[in-house]
């Protein structure tokens, strides 16, 4: 690996906001490649990201890795709120900054995206030809069908109360309402409360960049939200995707059946694990398969 030097950076996105990134440079004067990345659901960079960032930086790419608006180190309120569109409008401009950036060559960008931000790779594929070649790592593919398998359907009808009352809530002028990301306990209603999530959403990370909640409408967004529609219309960028074997959040047989609908050039590497090992035991698996990718594309 080659040495590489890390700059903390941002600029300004829509509504006059500011994006948050580090910038890890290769060795030598360039220009480099590019790699543009950002974190999944409800998470930061500082969610275990930096150690993938680092090794493409060490294989010979220019990274950016931000934070999504509301979210870690940069602007935007009501923080931690996800709208999907508005983080996708958000990437296209980090593209464009990376673009600028006297050390990348501006006709070599790749993007790796994961989990919630995996399925925001496959739209930007589909929709921005100044990429050229994408990663999907354990991506969400279709909300609506991931939705009804993480919520039982006795709870369907309390949900769409909490929707509508969060809606009504803000019509008189209330801020939107929250609710936990992680807990083991059901009765706080969290995103996720299988025991890797809570693992991983919980590792350490500095003061004041995260907490542990999320808007309510981030989960209906995130229900209506199907990037695997986008998934044939990648082509003709190249597109690798990652999927894990056991992936009970961005669930394993969709993200299949998505790759299948996927015209080439494309290819596939399966994993073992759930949906967190790309990052820990899996990474070496995971890392490799990306640099390869783009080694090959950009």
């Amino acid at each position: 690996m080659s040495a590489i030097t890390k700059q903390t950076v941002s600029f300004p996105a829509e509504g006059g906001i500011e994006l948050a990134a580090w910038l890890f440079l290769p060795a030598g004067p360039g220009p480099h490649p590019g790699i543009t990345m950002a974190h999944g659901y409800g998470g930061t960079r500082y969610h275990g990201l930096e150690k993938m960032a680092e090794a493409f930086a060490g294989a010979g790419f220019a990274v950016l890795l931000h934070d999504h608006r509301g979210f870690g180190d940069s602007g935007g309120t009501p923080r931690q709120d996800i709208n999907p569109w508005q983080q996708i409008t958000d990437w296209r401009r980090c593209i464009s900054y990376l673009q600028e950036r006297p050390e990348v060559d501006e006709n070599r960008i790749g993007l790796w995206g994961t989990s919630f931000a995996g399925g925001h790779s496959i739209v930007l594929g589909a929709t921005d030809r100044r990429l050229k070649a994408v990663v999907a790592q354990v991506p969400t593919i279709d909300g609506h069908a991931a939705g009804l398998r993480r919520v039982p359907p006795e709870s369907i009808a309390d949900l769409e109360k909490r929707f509508a009352a969060d809606e009504v809530a803000q019509l008189r002028g209330d801020p939107p309402a929250y609710q936990v990301i992680v807990s083991d306990d059901a009765a706080k209603a969290p995103s996720y409360k299988a025991a890797d999530a809570v693992s991983f959403y919980l590792q350490p990370v500095p003061e004041g960049v995260w907490e542990n909640k999320v808007t309510v409408r981030s989960t209906r967004w995130a229900r209506m939200y199907s990037p695997g529609d986008f998934v044939d219309r990648v082509s003709p960028t190249p597109l690798l995707m990652i999927v894990a074997k056991k992936d009970h959040i961005a669930v394993t047989d969709l993200a299949l059946k998505a790759y299948e609908r996927a015209l080439e050039p494309k290819k596939l590497v399966l994993i073992d694990g759930g949906h967190f090992d790309p990052y820990l035991d899996e990474f070496a698996v995971s890392s490799k398969a990306a640099i390869d990718w783009f080694s090959a594309h950009l």
